[in-house]
């Protein structure tokens, strides 16, 4: 059983994954690889003067990897259910169970709904600042609660807010994520820039 089950491997997905699993939650990301992010070249990110799409994947894949993401390459959730024990997300391998949702399925809402997830008027995912939606402990982010504005940089920030409540409710108290330069080497391992 996972602390975090993430449903969806682009920015939203992996964020959420990043900031979990660097503060210690057992987390799975499910990811299918269809991410927008392929069709992409990221010329308005902060921080990246300018990269492809495909290529801010893998480094996000990294990143969660040098922090035992268990990644489920090229494995779709076909279904989503709350139970007294947290959820379960139900694939064609068998099922997997977490104490937490994310979901980050790019616009594809199916899975919100087959929850019960309230949706507002626009017919997106209802969601309160922290992403989480109406179901407890489950989270949208991205594209599934936004009309329009589906950048990557706002949904890798989704992500993170979902990722920052569930800490924060784990923890006991507001929880913030905040590194420092001497703390790099032993966070980031492989990814540190000591230039």
């Amino acid at each position: 059983m996972a602390d975090v089950l993430v449903v969806g491997g682009g920015p939203a997905g992996l964020s959420a994954a990043l900031f979990t699993a660097k503060n210690g939650l057992e987390t799975t990301v499910f990811d299918t690889d269809d991410t927008w992010m392929h069709k992409a070249h990221l010329f308005n990110y902060p921080g990246i003067g300018s990269l492809d799409g495909s290529n801010y994947v893998e480094t996000l894949r990294e990143q969660v990897d040098d922090f035992g993401v268990e990644r489920v390459q090229d494995t779709a959730v076909t279904s989503v259910e709350a139970t007294d024990d947290g959820f379960t997300a139900e694939t064609a391998a068998g099922d997997e169970t977490g104490d937490y949702l994310v979901l980050a399925t790019g616009a594809n809402r199916d899975l919100a709904e087959d929850l019960g997830c309230a949706f507002t008027g626009e017919d997106v995912v209802d969601v309160d600042v922290t992403m989480e939606t109406s179901v407890e402990d489950a989270y949208a982010t991205g594209a599934m609660v936004r009309a329009e504005e589906w950048q990557a940089v706002i949904s890798a920030g989704d992500g993170a807010a979902a990722a920052l409540n569930v800490l924060s409710k784990e923890k006991g108290e507001h929880f913030h994520d905040f590194d420092t330069p001497g703390d790099a080497e032993d966070l980031f391992g492989s990814l540190v820039d000591t230039d």
